[in-house]
């Protein structure tokens, strides 16, 4: 306890986490809201043209709840959770802090596992109420005829809500973990970044042998989980995607926690 006290003090007296949660919470309601929109006036648009006699070059966009959370919460909301999670841990190697804190706590493991839970149930909450909030501006915003995939009955839909936060807590704790291994904030954040965004779809570009590779990459699992195969034939269903990226992430960790032990502060 007296460890997860020493974490909370240090990660809430800063202004960097407070700047953090306002931007996940801007992304996350405001791209849900964007979603709705845009969807409502393209669909307000096809239907002009058909009602003048016109026939569409374009199909209207029903967004589904993978559009509506998966964009803002879980993508770039999530992003900007990861760069704090590994701040936490790389702001304390540049200014040399660290070094104090593991003379207080000799464990070091159990100071990687503090930051790791402390920010990851934070992200967990704030992802699930964003998730909720998300889902339903862009409901509200897009209407009967273009929110009607945006249900509760439509299948997945709770699935996409919960298993956010899921992996925003996961995703959290690599970010712990990778901080820890790279120690530098500048190549933590790009590999944290780049990593699901541009390394993982470029095996998409190297034919056979990189399709094969596909649904091994972590990130398209995690998708995979929240109902988005993007195309990869995967060998599991999304149950075993998320554990897949559960496995992931333990490897992730486990490897930080033994570097941690292993080299000097």
């Amino acid at each position: 306890m007296g460890v997860l006290a020493a974490e909370r003090i240090k990660i809430t007296s800063t202004k960097s986490p407070w700047w953090c949660t306002i931007a996940v919470v801007v992304l996350g309601l405001g791209l849900g809201a964007i979603v709705g929109i845009t969807s409502k006036l393209g669909l307000s648009s096809y239907n002009d043209q058909v009602a003048e006699g016109n026939k569409p070059d374009f199909d209207p966009y029903i967004p589904s709840v993978f559009d509506a959370v998966g964009s803002g919460v879980g993508g770039f909301g999530v992003m900007v959770l990861m760069i704090l999670a590994a701040l936490t841990v790389t702001s304390e190697y540049r200014f040399g802090v660290i070094r104090t804190t593991f003379q207080a706590i000799p464990n070091r493991a159990s100071v990687l596992v503090a930051k790791a839970a402390l920010i990851g149930i934070f992200g967990f909450v704030l992802s699930f109420v964003l998730g909720l909030g998300a889902f339903y501006l862009a409901k509200v915003f897009a209407g009967a005829d273009a929110g009607v995939l945006l249900s509760f009955d439509v299948d997945g839909t709770w699935r996409v809500i919960y298993g956010t936060a899921i992996l925003a807590f996961l995703q959290i704790v690599v970010a712990v973990g990778v901080g820890a291994l790279l120690r530098q904030s500048a190549g933590a954040i790009a590999l944290l970044l780049l990593w699901p965004l541009v390394v993982e779809n470029l095996f998409g570009l190297f034919g056979s042998v990189g399709r094969a590779i596909q649904p091994f990459l972590p990130w398209l699992n995690a998708s995979h989980f929240l109902g988005s195969d993007g195309g990869v034939d995967f060998h599991w269903g999304p149950i075993g995607s998320l554990i897949y990226f559960i496995v992931f992430t333990a490897i992730v960790f486990g490897a930080a926690v033994f570097v941690v032990n292993r080299r000097d502060a």
